[in-house]
């Protein structure tokens, strides 16, 4: 719920920390982070991506008059910071100055950053308390919330991980309207997501006014951003480890994963998922699941935000073989979700070769 400061505080049954959603919330951190670790931390690791140095920096400042001793490390930008070596390189650095359970890992940046952070502070001692601090679309309404973190191998995205849940989310709205139009953009794929999994007041907005939706100061775009982190908070909390439910948020993701892949992680993660839910739809249309009008809407919606709905149709081949080693998949038996309406996900194993193939070629260019 929304407080008098005009944070809202979202928060879920389970042990994952509050997520704050508001303004101007980064140059609060001295204040907040105490409530979200507690007084017991000396100790603080900064991490963040080389654009975000002048934000990292001043946080630094911050947290060096509140804690014995606060550190910056800056990691590689995007998919490549997400690499064993960069991980050691953390790890020499927490190694260096002693750093305890009772100290607090603070990482700052998108989804890549948060991932990796996340899963360095659950492999260091068996697990430190993390707080993420999220600086695009994607890592608030996805990558930051919920746990999972991970690095990737030259296997696939995101092999390697754990769940860890963080101690706090802070999402400062006021970061993202520096942002460029396209990184904005597909960052709200995973918005989108859920809405066509659980929340479609969001497909809603979106078909009402795009522009608006994807406006960081407006209403409609805080309201998108609260819906999908309250339903990812509401999900993870009653599976962590996804044995049920959590399993649905992978809508989208498994020829998402595999396109990322083809393209060495070089494609945005939205526009990657974006391109996967056109294929879930059409591949539950073809099952006989989802009604043409449900189908032709995720293209609609999609496109309406500027978002890839399309691959090319050679690419085939190679994306089946990424996605039948998908660590969603179960031995080798691959598995999608699928809808059987909007707000209705399920999951479909094993489908035939034919109707994987079928699907694509709707989506072909």
């Amino acid at each position: 719920m929304s407080g008098q400061d005009g944070v809202t505080e979202l928060r879920s049954a389970g042990e994952h920390g509050p997520v704050l959603v508001g303004r101007g919330l980064i140059n609060r951190l001295e204040t907040l982070l105490p409530e979200l670790v507690g007084d017991k931390v000396e100790q603080v690791l900064i991490v963040h991506q080389p654009t975000l140095r002048e934000i990292a920096e001043d946080v630094h400042l911050r947290l060096s008059s509140t804690y014995r001793r606060a550190l910056l490390a800056e990691i590689p930008d995007a998919e490549s910071g997400k690499r064993i070596e960069v991980a050691e390189f953390l790890w020499q650095i927490l190694g260096q100055s002693d750093f305890t359970r009772t100290d607090v890992l603070v990482a700052i940046g998108g989804g890549a950053a948060t991932d990796l952070g996340g899963w360095v502070a659950a492999s260091w001692l068996r697990g430190v308390k993390v707080v993420h601090v999220p600086t695009t679309v994607l890592a608030m309404a996805d990558a930051a919330v919920g746990g999972k973190t991970g690095i990737n191998t030259n296997e696939g995205k995101n092999l390697v991980g754990a769940f860890h849940l963080p101690a706090g989310v802070i999402c400062d709205l006021d970061v993202l309207e520096s942002l460029p139009r396209n990184e904005l953009v597909t960052g709200f794929a995973e918005a989108v997501k859920i809405g066509f999994i659980a929340e479609p007041e969001i497909l809603d907005l979106i078909d009402a006014d795009p522009e608006r939706a994807t406006n960081p100061a407006s209403d409609e775009f805080r309201r998108i951003l609260e819906l999908a982190i309250a339903h990812k908070l509401e999900v993870t909390s009653n599976d962590l480890t996804e044995q049920g439910g959590r399993e649905m948020l992978n809508y989208g993701h498994t020829l998402g994963h595999a396109i990322e892949h083809g393209e060495r992680y070089q494609w945005r993660h939205g526009a990657a998922v974006a391109v996967g839910m056109a294929y879930a739809a059409e591949l539950a249309r073809l099952s006989g699941r989802l009604s043409d009008a449900d189908a032709d809407r995720h293209k609609r919606v999609l496109e309406l935000l500027g978002l890839p709905t399309s691959y090319p149709a050679g690419r085939w081949p190679t994306l089946l073989s990424v996605m039948a080693r998908d660590k969603k998949s179960r031995g080798k038996l691959m598995r999608f979700v699928v809808l059987d309406g909007i707000g209705q996900p399920t999951i479909m194993n094993a489908p035939d070769e034919s109707v994987l193939f079928a699907a694509y070629q709707e989506i072909a260019s």
